[in-house]
C-alpha cells in the first residue's frame, strides 16, 4: 500500500511538472514578439544599404515585427561584428555578413574580436554582387582589353579606389593584379560613397567595385564600364563583357551578403527567419529590384550559407597572403 501510494504520487508530480511545461510553452509568445535589429557593418551609400533595407521591408511584412536596420560602421566591419557576436542568441539582433567581413578579415588582422565561424550561426545568403571595372571618362582605355594594356605599359601611374583596406573592392582589385600582371596605386576610403565622389571627379582613375552604386552613373556617361567580375554579364549592363570573357578564362569574383545571428541562436529561430528570407528573395519585387541594378538574388539554407563561407575564407585567404595586404 505504501508503495502503490509512493508510485502514484509520484506519477501526479510528474504530471503536475509536465503540465506546467506544456502551459509555459504554451504561453510563450511566438517568434518574433518584438523588434528585430538588423546591425549593418558599414557606412550608407553602398550595396549593403540597398540590401539591409530590402531585406528589413521584406522581413518586417512577413513577420509582422519591424526590423531596424543600424549602420555601425568602422574598424573594418569589426566593431558591428563583434556587437553582434556578444548579443543575446535570441534572434533578436541580427548582422549583415559581408565578403570582407566574413572571408577577408580573418586572413588580413592577426587578432580578430570575433570568431566568424564559431561565434554566428549562420541564416541565408541573401545575394551575390557583381563587381564592376569602371573607369573615369579621361581614362583613354575605351574596353578592358585597353586598359589593360594601359596599366602594363604605365605601370603604377593609375590610382584606383576602395570603399576601404581590406574591402571588397580592394581584394577584387588585387586578385586582377594578381591575374593580369598590372600594377596600379591603391587609394583607400571610409566607404563607397566617398570613393564613388572622387572617382566621378577624376582624383583617381578607376575602380572595381559593387554594380548597384556605378550602374547610374555608368548610365548617365559619368563613368565607363569596361568589365564586370562575375561568371556571366549583368542584366543591369548586358553590353558590358565579363573579365573572363575578354581574356582571363575562369576569372570570376562578385562580392556577396547574408544574415547572421549569434551563435547558439535557437536552431528554430534560425530555420524560420531562413524561409522567410529565401521567400523574400525569390519574390518577383525583389528579384526585379535586384536585377536592375545587377545583384543576383540567391537565399539559401543556414548549412548551405556556412560552406559558401568557409570556401570564401579559403579562397581570399590566399589572395590577402599573395598581396601581403594588412589591415591598417
Amino acid at each position: 500500500m505504501i508503495l502503490r501510494n509512493a508510485v502514484s504520487g509520484l506519477a501526479l508530480a510528474v504530471a503536475a511538472i509536465a503540465s506546467t511545461a506544456s502551459s509555459a510553452q504554451t504561453s510563450a509568445p511566438a517568434y518574433p514578439a518584438r523588434p528585430i535589429l538588423l546591425l549593418v557593418p558599414f557606412a550608407a551609400g553602398g550595396s549593403s544599404e540597398l540590401l539591409s533595407r530590402l531585406v528589413g521591408q521584406k522581413l518586417s511584412e512577413r513577420t509582422g515585427q519591424q526590423v531596424l536596420v543600424e549602420n555601425r560602421p568602422g574598424g573594418a566591419g569589426n566593431i558591428a561584428m563583434e556587437a553582434a557576436a556578444r548579443s543575446a542568441p535570441d534572434g533578436y539582433t541580427l548582422i549583415l555578413g559581408h565578403i570582407g567581413t566574413l572571408a577577408v578579415n580573418p586572413a588580413m588582422f592577426p587578432k580578430l574580436p570575433y570568431d566568424p565561424v564559431a561565434d554566428f550561426a549562420p541564416v541565408s545568403l541573401l545575394a551575390h554582387v557583381p563587381n564592376v571595372v569602371a573607369v573615369h571618362p579621361s581614362v583613354p582605355a575605351k574596353n578592358f582589353r585597353e586598359f589593360i594594356a594601359l596599366a602594363k605599359a604605365k605601370p603604377g601611374s593609375l590610382n584606383y579606389g576602395s570603399a576601404g583596406n581590406g574591402s571588397a573592392g580592394h581584394l577584387a582589385f588585387e586578385y586582377l593584379k594578381q591575374v593580369a600582371g598590372i600594377d596600379l596605386v591603391h587609394v583607400p576610403y571610409k566607404g563607397t560613397g566617398p570613393m564613388t565622389t572622387d572617382l566621378l571627379a577624376g582624383q583617381t582613375q578607376a575602380t572595381f567595385t559593387g554594380a548597384p552604386p556605378l550602374i547610374p552613373h555608368i548610365r548617365q556617361g559619368k563613368l565607363r564600364a569596361l568589365a564586370v567580375g562575375s561568371p556571366k554579364r549583368v542584366a543591369g549592363l548586358p553590353d558590358v563583357p565579363t573579365i573572363a570573357e575578354s581574356g582571363y578564362p575562369g576569372f570570376e569574383t562578385s562580392q556577396w551578403y547574408g544574415i547572421l545571428a549569434p551563435a547558439r541562436t535557437p536552431a528554430s529561430i534560425v530555420s524560420k527567419l531562413s524561409t522567410e528570407i529565401a521567400a523574400a528573395m525569390h519574390s518577383k519585387d525583389v528579384m526585379d529590384r535586384l536585377g536592375a541594378d545587377g545583384t543576383q538574388p540567391v537565399g539559401s539554407t543556414p548549412e548551405e550559407f556556412a560552406l559558401h563561407i568557409k570556401r570564401e575564407m579559403a579562397r581570399w585567404g590566399e589572395v590577402v597572403r599573395k598581396g601581403r595586404i594588412h589591415a591598417d
